[in-house]
């Protein structure tokens, strides 16, 4: 019996009591938030408005589609996070043949339901034994009147991996970018940064669209991907706003 007593009261010590009642307020004052001012903890999922598979390749211009691969691993498929996902080998038919940025990936994931950024190609890559040479924040300027003239994104530059003697001293360029709720990020910081600041609306969602050029035995200079990245990142982007990602301003957010 004296032990009972001793234990109801360490609950009514001062620390105890204002602990419980700063807790008791913080939840109080969230539901009262999330009620009165229309606050989403938990997002709602936003699909496609038509899946990344029926891209229409017409609308591609100069580049043509050499293959359409995907992602038989399903330890692999389960790291990516989604299976709104295209990874295409394109080609510029526009250029030299002997271009290095003549033929490259296009890899473009959809997250209809975000609770985190996945890993992105910094850790990718370099968990796959590759190793970074360099990385660099850019920003890419497209000649296209229904984008914005400027988008940030990354540039990296990766080795072969140290277990490949063959592929050890081959580099290669890797440029990406995300759609977050309407807007372009240029990092997976950035990517962040939105997302959380859509407190208030019912949907998120985000795409990563990442451009590769390992395609070629030797690699561009940096000059040359971003070019190369701008040019088809004007192509490829409105047929996404337009087909693909979700209108949303329209989407009641």
């Amino acid at each position: 019996m004296q032990g009972m007593k001793s234990d109801i009261r360490v609950y009514l010590q001062p620390a105890f009591l204002i602990c419980a009642a700063v807790l008791a307020t913080a939840g109080a004052g969230m539901s009262i938030a999330i009620k009165t001012f229309g606050m989403y903890l938990k997002k709602e999922p936003l699909p496609l408005r038509k899946s990344l598979d029926l891209l229409d390749e017409k609308q591609l211009g100069s580049y043509k589609v050499l293959s359409k691969d995907k992602i038989e691993n399903q330890d692999v498929l389960k790291a990516l996070g989604t299976e709104d996902y295209i990874q295409w080998i394109l080609e510029d038919a526009g250029i030299a043949s002997e271009s290095p940025v003549r033929k490259f990936m296009l890899f473009v994931t959809y997250y209809e339901l975000p609770d985190r950024v996945p890993h992105v190609p910094e850790e990718c890559y370099s968990g796959s034994g590759y190793q970074r040479l360099a990385t660099d924040s850019v920003t890419f300027r497209i000649s296209n009147p229904d984008l914005p003239s400027e988008i940030r994104g990354k540039y990296l530059v990766f080795g072969g991996t140290k277990t490949d003697f063959l592929q050890s001293s081959r580099e290669f360029q890797v440029l990406y970018l995300f759609k977050v709720n309407g807007e372009y990020a240029g990092s997976r910081d950035e990517a962040r940064i939105a997302l959380n600041k859509n407190l208030f609306g019912k949907y998120s969602y985000f795409s990563k669209i990442e451009l590769v050029f390992n395609q070629s035995l030797s690699a561009p200079s940096k000059q040359e991907a971003i070019e190369a990245s701008e040019k088809v990142l004007g192509v490829i982007l409105p047929i996404l706003e337009k087909d693909h990602w979700p209108d949303w301003k329209g989407s009641g957010r």
